[in-house]
């Protein structure tokens, strides 16, 4: 467990590497705070958020699909249509309390499935890969007005693309080594097949560890999502500190044992989400969550397990200002002309909606702002119409 103490000298010690920053007296531009969760490796949100009273789905997933009530594979039910996986059930209060909702088959424009693509793509706000060299949110914190107060704050060792540009960022990085994912354990361990020496060696420290928690915790549900998220409300509650903060978890892309892998994930991001309710307290009213990753995952499971690179996926939106307790966005169904390709869940939603309705609703942006400089050559996507309350 991380002490108040412990917590708090990290803190220090981390930010604009380890200098103290000085007193900041000018009010910020906005009380309202904006968190954008990237799961970077492409969430599944069928598994997520399963249509589990679609026929179809169970016939594409005979061994991962999730079920209903009454089953062994019983989803947390949320409209009698789709269902929560059982790990992300502090999600289903929030969905109740109407401060929660879901955008299931959603994508950016973007369609040929690589990571980076996707990814530049996600965060540069472009209608192509690569064509933004700067990142949608800096853009739009430039447009919230000039202030001597940094209001975007990044959790990590780089600035991610998303808030890459002019505007000033704060950051805060873990001073400890990042703990190595399964997918990364995987790949070195085919990395070393061709070699006897390094392969020899490999397994015997896999050997070693079978049984030991330290491996588990370099596998999964480490604990560094949560422990950003705890990192950044430390910052996030200051009163004059920053108000948008993005955080990256990795570890999502789950070509095989997706079900032990993805539960782990599961109850570290809903914790996540869970301790940012209860820890903002009364600043909750003026708070949104978004979860968001790069592309969904194929209709169908695969040989071992798992699912590979698809298109349409999940974006998550909590938070008091939510209009929320409902699934919004069009549904195309998984039927065999439905999907995208006679592979993916057709993306039938827009990510950069989500986007321009959380800068003009939440954070105050106009409709110009966002069309012609957050988002240049996307304005024919429109925005979420009463996403947020008013």
């Amino acid at each position: 467990m991380l002490s108040r103490r412990h917590f708090a000298k990290l803190t220090a010690a981390s930010l604009m590497g380890g200098a103290i920053a000085s007193p900041v007296f000018a009010s910020a531009p906005t009380e309202k705070r904006f968190i954008l969760i990237n799961l970077k490796g492409a969430m599944d949100g069928l598994h997520a958020l399963a249509p589990y009273a679609d026929p179809d789905y169970h016939r594409l997933r005979p061994t991962l699909g999730l079920g209903a009530a009454g089953t062994n594979r019983e989803v947390l039910d949320l409209d009698g249509s789709f269902g929560l996986h059982p790990a992300l059930k502090p999600l289903q209060a929030l969905y109740r309390a109407k401060e929660l909702t879901f955008i299931p088959a959603v994508s950016t424009q973007y369609r040929q499935r690589s990571h980076f693509e996707a990814q530049n793509m996600l965060e540069g706000g472009g209608a192509s890969p690569y064509q933004q060299k700067t990142g949608w949110l800096n853009r739009a914190i430039l447009e919230m007005g000039s202030t001597p107060h940094r209001i975007g704050l990044t959790l990590g060792p780089t600035i991610p693309l998303i808030m890459q540009g002019q505007a000033d960022i704060r950051t805060w990085s873990d001073s400890r080594l990042p703990e190595a994912d399964e997918g990364f354990l995987r790949r070195l361990e085919s990395l070393y097949d061709n070699d006897p020496i390094f392969h020899k060696a490999f397994a015997q420290a896999q050997e070693d560890n079978s049984n030991s928690a330290m491996m588990e915790n370099m596998r999964l549900g480490n604990g560094r999502l949560g422990f950003s998220t705890q990192a950044a409300l430390s910052i996030l509650k200051e009163k004059n500190g920053p108000r948008i903060a993005v955080i990256e978890a990795g570890g999502w892309d789950t070509h095989y044992a997706q079900e032990r892998r993805l539960y782990k994930l599961f109850v570290e991001l809903a914790d996540s989400i869970a301790l940012i309710k209860n820890d903002l307290g009364p600043m909750w009213k003026d708070t949104a969550v978004m979860v968001v990753s790069e592309f969904g995952r194929t209709a169908a499971e695969n040989g071992s397990n798992g699912t590979d690179h698809g298109t349409g996926g999940l974006a998550i939106i909590a938070g008091g200002s939510i209009n929320g307790g409902k699934i919004r966005g069009r549904w195309p169904g998984l039927s065999p002309s439905a999907l995208l390709e006679e592979r993916d869940l057709a993306p039938e939603n827009h990510l950069e909606s989500l986007f321009k309705s959380t800068l003009i609703q939440h954070l105050g942006l106009s409709e110009t702002q966002v069309a012609d400089t957050v988002f240049p050559g996307l304005q024919t996507i429109k925005m979420i119409e009463n996403l947020y309350r008013p």
